[in-house]
């Protein structure tokens, strides 16, 4: 039995870590309905009421590295929650996802934008942070993911680690340069080895 005691232990304190960061989110100053209504208020302030109304703004624990992300479609903001360690980004970080969803409802035709193209740069200056850059500079550690797949270049003999299995038909970019003026050549097809 001890050790069934240490099992429901080490789950709590894994269940706790995982959702310490949403839980100090909801219950700070930075509550998703207050983030809500001055996202709405900003939109409101550029001429996008329609969108304003249909507007969320989230605490959302499944982003790792990304410190937020917009969906037009839902119209919706998702943040990460370990944006309440670095307080001073949460507005910033707010502004950049607002832009893309300003910048998609400015958009008249159903065409998809760049997603940091000028019509969003536009919006980050309506926003008042025409400075912003395309990533963010915070701490949020990247994780990685030991490559499962390797292929190698029947040509120079080079290997090409990869997570995922390659779906397509793939050859070597130096020897395709290097030996077919960069075109596409079925002699540097990349050849999985056994794993």
């Amino acid at each position: 039995m001890p050790s069934l005691r240490q099992l429901e232990f080490a789950f709590q304190t894994v269940a706790a870590s995982l959702w310490h960061a949403p839980r100090f989110a909801q219950q700070s100053a930075y509550k998703a309905s207050v983030l809500e209504a001055k996202a709405r208020q900003l939109l409101h302030s550029l001429g996008a009421k329609r969108i304003a109304t249909e507007l969320r703004v989230e605490w959302n624990s499944r982003l790792k590295t990304a410190a937020g992300r917009a969906d037009y479609r839902q119209k919706l903001i998702s943040l990460n929650p370990k944006l309440v360690e670095h307080p001073a980004e949460i507005d910033r970080t707010l502004r950049h996802e607002l832009a893309h969803i300003l910048a998609q409802f400015r958009q008249k035709s159903r065409r998809q934008i760049a997603p940091h193209g000028p019509e969003w740069q536009q919006a980050c200056r309506d926003l008042g942070i025409a400075d912003e850059k395309r990533c963010h500079t915070l701490p949020f550690p990247p994780k990685r993911y030991a490559p499962r797949f390797i292929y190698r270049c029947p040509n120079c003999r080079r290997d090409f680690p990869r997570v995922r299995k390659v779906r397509r038909t793939v050859a070597c970019l130096a020897c395709c340069r290097a030996h077919n003026c960069g075109e596409f050549d079925i002699r540097f097809r990349l050849k999985l080895l056994t794993v």
